[in-house]
């Protein structure tokens, strides 16, 4: 047996997420369905993270392990003609025999994009969450700094996190406010905000709830201070809603 580590994106706008659901169309299905396509092996792919439903990965890694004898190569071209056009494998090598995509990993890193602009962009609006309202990025960028650093994330935990502890540690956050976006080469004028998180591990629909909570700060509806005493509080009843998922990539696997 042979372990194979692919590094893939994707558009997650159409699918249930990463992880195999019953009944639903999910990244890990069509991948796995495409691999027994072409071995014929029950094949089961372990992942980086599992993203959920809309959200999209710049650079998601997995891996597999496979009794055949086609080299990397061939599963990078060998997948990309078979699976959908908003799936691709973007490089494929061979692991070494413990390598795990999740718990090799060092670091993951994330980030959202708001588009506060007075128009909807049509381009963007799959890739970003479109906010009625101007926000105050300032206030925002000051109370991004109390979360770096290890801390119990409770206040910004989904229900039905199974995740052994809720500590996890941020090794930094930043807030960027932008007034152009280069997309397909093309420049697009607005008021865009970009929160960018890295961090050891992340716990279920963190990064959204961090980014709801800090639109939430944005708006004026929770003080820069606040927002320290709803980490420390340990209460998702107090943090802000989950931002939507479309606006959320997992941006980059640190090994």
């Amino acid at each position: 047996m042979r372990r194979i580590k692919l590094t893939l994106q994707y558009d997650g706008t159409d699918y249930s997420g990463w992880q195999v659901q019953p009944d639903r169309v999910t990244i890990q299905v069509i991948v796995e369905t495409v691999l027994r396509k072409m071995t014929g092996e029950e094949t089961k792919l372990l992942s980086a993270g599992r993203t959920d439903a809309g959200v999209h990965a710049l650079q998601q890694v997995a891996s597999f392990d496979t009794a055949s004898q086609y080299p990397p190569e061939i599963f990078q071209k060998a997948l990309n003609g078979m699976l959908p056009r908003d799936i691709r494998i973007i490089s494929s090598d061979y692991a070494v025999d413990d390598f795990h995509p999740r718990y090799s990993a060092k670091a993951k890193s994330y980030f959202y994009l708001i588009d506060c602009s007075e128009i909807r962009n049509p381009f963007l609006g799959r890739y970003s969450y479109f906010c009625k309202y101007r926000l105050d990025s300032k206030k925002m960028i000051k109370a991004a700094a109390c979360l770096i650093g290890r801390h119990d994330f409770s206040s910004f935990r989904a229900s039905g996190c199974g995740a052994r502890s809720t500590v996890k540690e941020i090794y930094g956050i930043e807030v960027k406010q932008m007034n152009t976006i280069e997309f397909l080469t093309a420049g697009f004028s607005g008021s865009f905000i970009r929160i960018s998180v890295k961090g050891n591990a992340f716990l279920r629909h963190m990064v959204r709830n961090i980014a709801g909570t800090m639109i939430e700060v944005g708006r004026n509806r929770i003080s820069p201070g606040g927002l320290r005493v709803i980490l420390e509080a340990r209460d998702r009843k107090l943090a802000g809603p989950a931002a939507p998922a479309g606006g959320l990539f997992l941006e980059r696997v640190f090994y």
